[in-house]
C-alpha cells in the first residue's frame, strides 16, 4: 500500500475503534449495570464499573482535568502524525489506535462523567475496548519510534 492509502485508512480505523468501543459499552450499560459481576472464566469476569479516574484509580473525580489531558493528547498526536515518516507504519497505526481509544473514553467522560469499564481479569484494574486500543497503540508507537532514522552509510573513500 502507498503511504497516501495508509493516511486515508487511519481515520476509518479511528472510527472503527470508536464504534466498537461504543457498542461494547452500550451492551455493558444494558446488561451489566447494577448487576453482580458475571464470572466467565476462573480468571475473568464481566463487571460494570463507572471509572471517574484514570488508570489504576489515579485522579479519581478529576473528570475536567482528564478531559483536558485527553484533548491535549489528541491534538499532540494529530500534530505528530504529520511529522512522523509516513512509512513508519508502527508509529502511524499505533497513533491511530491510541486516538480511537482516547476518543472513545473522551465520549464517556463528556456524556456520563465517567468511563465505562467492564473487562475484569481480577489481577488488573477493570478496563474496556478503548483502554485496550490505547495500550496496544502505545506499544506499537514505542516500537515504531524505538530507533531514529538510521544515518545514510557513506561509501568507502569519501
Amino acid at each position: 500500500m502507498r503511504p497516501a492509502t495508509h493516511r486515508l485508512l487511519q481515520p476509518l480505523i479511528v472510527l472503527a475503534v470508536f464504534a466498537a468501543d461504543r457498542a461494547t459499552k452500550v451492551w455493558a450499560f444494558a446488561r451489566l449495570e447494577g448487576q453482580d459481576p458475571i464470572p466467565v472464566l476462573p480468571f475473568f469476569r464481566l463487571n460494570f464499573v463507572g471509572n471517574t479516574g484514570a488508570a489504576w484509580g489515579m485522579l479519581q473525580h478529576r473528570n475536567p482535568v482528564l478531559i483536558g489531558v485527553t484533548i491535549v493528547l489528541l491534538a499532540a498526536l494529530f500534530y505528530l502524525r504529520r511529522r512522523w515518516p509516513a512509512r513508519n507504519l508502527w508509529a502511524q497505526y499505533g497513533m491511530t489506535l491510541v486516538a480511537g481509544g482516547a476518543v472513545g473514553n473522551l465520549y464517556d467522560r463528556l456524556a456520563f462523567g465517567f468511563v465505562v469499564d467492564f473487562l475484569d481479569f481480577l489481577v488488573w484494574p477493570v478496563f474496556n475496548v478503548a483502554d485496550s486500543c490505547i495500550t496496544v497503540g502505545a506499544l506499537c508507537m514505542a516500537w515504531g519510534l524505538r530507533e531514529r532514522e538510521a544515518p545514510q552509510k557513506q561509501s568507502p573513500g569519501r
